[in-house]
């Protein structure tokens, strides 16, 4: 990939990148805890979410093709602000004809000066058409950098949830292999089968295969992290952030105010503003120009010389360029309506992962309070029933498994909660910290 500091540079450009690390830095700060480095790398194999952001901002292959196209609109800009120019013609007549007209004895030459008179302004509706352009790929590109940095949060929050699940996985083998032990005591006591024991032993070389797999997992889903600044061998071992820190709710008004500021709306604006630049240019259209020219023809038979001009105007340009303007007054009312079909799109989206987000929410707060306490004073008492003979194998397996499944249901939902976080983030263009602590700068889980 071409170094980002090796493209054309422009004001425009810097500016936007500008805003776009200031946003990537805040993006998602109430998830996670970050350490003071933006631009550090990662120590002791360890990385957090502000490097991730910062890294794939200046190094994904997305956004590097931003000052390439800026630098081409800078051309189109310097193109449309050039005037009319000029030409040099030179006509020759009554030559190498018969009788008194051979040879040049009754040559007739004319030089002539000629150039265009452009009416209606075209000069400024062309260039005023580049600057809508423009303002269209800065909307772009806000637009491209807050998918960026959502895909680096979901990715971040899936290393995450892997991260926890290998723990889990680790619990599940080792939690299976003090079964193994107990299964093996009641055995030689004669108080349980043989079949037992082979049982116990499965479940340990399943729970064994299954951590291997978690493991395997966490590998891709770090590649996955890795491959948005253009790695493709991780170089970190560790995420870090809190999976299980939500913050407080934010009301949903709060947050459709903000979708309808989000920069993909913006860009209907800009847009409209540039389909009026098109409008005023493809009337300007129906002016015609005016060509002039301005020349000397000598006379070769009399030896003398006179000044020629001329000028034309095509007829009839304001009803051969009326379907132009029509086309581009009808692309001008398109606009309007595509924006109310974004937003209506993005109030969905919205309230789809507010709910979604609330219920997840839920579902790790039941799961930690009151289900996962439950069981695990159940596994204790039916281990201690089943060392007693009080209690059958699959009664003691039974309640290990329920164990298991609630603690990976809660890892899973606390990552969908981050996750529709991170969605709500993206669509309000904005942390949901910012809106939660109004002018306060102190986010949840920031490093103090």
């Amino acid at each position: 990939m071409l170094p980002l500091h090796t493209a054309p540079s422009s004001r425009a450009w810097n500016r936007a990148l500008r805003n776009i690390c200031k946003r990537g830095v805040l993006f998602s700060f109430l998830l996670f805890t970050f350490s003071s480095g933006l631009n550090a790398a990662p120590e002791n194999s360890a990385i957090t979410l502000t490097q991730a952001v910062q890294r794939t901002l200046s190094e994904n292959p997305s956004l590097a093709v931003f000052p390439y196209r800026y630098a081409a609109l800078e051309a189109q800009a310097k193109a449309a602000q050039l005037r009319p120019g000029y030409e040099l013609s030179v006509d020759a007549e009554n030559i190498a004809g018969s009788g008194a007209f051979s040879g040049l004895n009754a040559a007739e030459l004319t030089i002539a000066l000629s150039s265009v008179i452009e009416m209606g302004d075209k000069r400024s509706a062309r260039q005023n058409v580049v600057y809508g352009n423009r303002s269209i790929l800065y909307a772009q590109q806000q637009v491209e950098s807050l998918s960026l940095l959502g895909e680096v949060t979901r990715r971040y929050v899936d290393v995450l949830a892997a991260q926890a699940l290998v723990e889990l996985a680790k619990d599940a083998a080792q939690l299976a292999n003090d079964s193994l032990r107990i299964v093996e005591k009641r055995a030689k006591a004669g108080a349980t089968p043989e079949a037992e024991v082979k049982r116990a032993q499965a479940a340990t070389e399943q729970a064994k295969l299954a951590l291997l797999a978690e493991q395997q997992r966490l590998l891709y889903l770090k590649v996955a992290l890795s491959a948005l600044w253009g790695v493709t061998t991780p170089d970190f071992e560790v995420a870090e952030g809190d999976l299980f820190q939500f913050g407080n709710d934010v009301e949903f008004e709060v947050l459709l105010a903000k979708v309808k500021r989000n920069p993909a709306i913006d860009i209907f604006a800009t847009q409209a503003r540039l389909k009026e630049a098109e409008v005023r240019l493809a009337r300007t259209q129906s002016r015609a120009d005016i060509t002039w020219s301005l020349g000397v023809r000598r006379m070769q038979e009399s030896d003398d010389t006179a000044l020629v001009a001329g000028f034309s105007v095509p007829l009839s340009a304001g009803k051969r360029n009326s379907g132009a303007v029509s086309t581009a007054l009808a692309e001008q009312h398109e606009v309007s309506v595509q924006r109310e079909v974004t937003l209506l799109d993005l109030h969905t989206q919205l309230f789809r992962a507010f709910h979604n987000r609330k219920q997840a929410i839920t579902t790790v707060t039941t799961l930690r309070t009151a289900i996962i306490p439950a069981l695990k004073e159940a596994l204790v008492e039916t281990q201690a029933a089943y060392q007693r003979g009080r209690y059958g194998y699959l009664d003691y397996v039974s309640a290990r498994q329920e164990l298991l499944s609630a603690e990976r249901t809660q890892i899973e939902a606390a990552a969908a909660a981050l996750t529709y976080g991170a969605e709500i983030e993206q669509l309000t263009a904005e942390p949901l910290a910012s809106t939660q602590y109004g002018e306060d700068s102190t986010f949840s889980g920031t490093a103090q």
